[in-house]
């Protein structure tokens, strides 16, 4: 699925004045592959990563999924399209706190329908794939930082998106546990030759990436040279 975005703007009101994050970018991702963005922090990031996953509207241009104009749906129909098409890997993973990590996994294919055996065996598979078979039962408290990244990507991956976007995905971890949450997301992305979309500081990150892209003032796109 191909991911574009056209005139991009983002401005919020402060008090008595506007603050525009992103003003009038146009950027084509690639189809498949993985694709960092980077830049100094505050600069837009998130901001876009969030408007790339129809979790805000921006407030001119358009956001392309193919020949879908997602920022032109009903709030329903963009929740209903993420659902099917988007995944997120979040800093700060999000798990819900009272189920299991099995739970939490196998949650974006019960609401949408899938019956909870089917959607907990699929929910297995991928904890086990993900090294965490012997902790499935186990809430999220019960986990380490590195084990609750692992079953937020399962998470993630589980409805086999289309497109992922990642917010810091290594940022509380440290470098080893990163590099093995690194691998883990790669290998996925090759098995289900969709788009990565990763906002990160991280450079060894980037560089594992296919595309790196710097946001500059404004919210401009730059290309890296590899």
């Amino acid at each position: 699925m191909r991911v574009r975005i056209k005139n991009l703007s983002k401005s919020y009101q402060d008090a008595d004045r506007t603050l525009t994050v992103i003003q009038d970018l146009s950027f084509d991702f690639p189809e498949r592959g993985a694709v960092a963005i980077i830049g100094r922090s505050g600069i837009g990031k998130s901001t876009l990563l969030h408007l790339l996953g129809a979790l805000d509207t921006p407030s001119t241009g358009d956001i392309f999924y193919d020949e879908k104009r997602i920022n032109a749906m009903a709030s329903d129909e963009r929740a209903a399209f993420r659902a099917r098409h988007v995944g997120f890997i979040f800093q700060f993973h999000h798990l819900l706190p009272e189920f299991s990590a099995l739970e939490n996994v196998a949650m974006p294919l019960t609401i949408t329908g899938v019956s909870d055996e089917e959607a907990y065996g699929v929910a297995a598979s991928m904890l086990e794939r993900m090294g965490l078979s012997n902790r499935e039962r186990h809430l999220p408290s019960q986990l380490s930082g590195g084990e609750q990244q692992r079953v937020a990507i399962a998470r993630a991956l589980i409805a086999k998106p289309r497109v992922v976007l990642a917010d810091e995905p290594t940022g509380n971890l440290d470098v080893e546990t990163a590099m093995r949450v690194q691998e883990l997301m790669l290998e996925m992305n090759r098995e289900l030759q969709n788009t990565f979309i990763v906002v990160t500081h991280n450079q060894e990150l980037a560089r594992s990436m296919d595309l790196v892209v710097e946001m500059m003032p404004g919210g401009g796109l730059t290309q890296q040279q590899p």
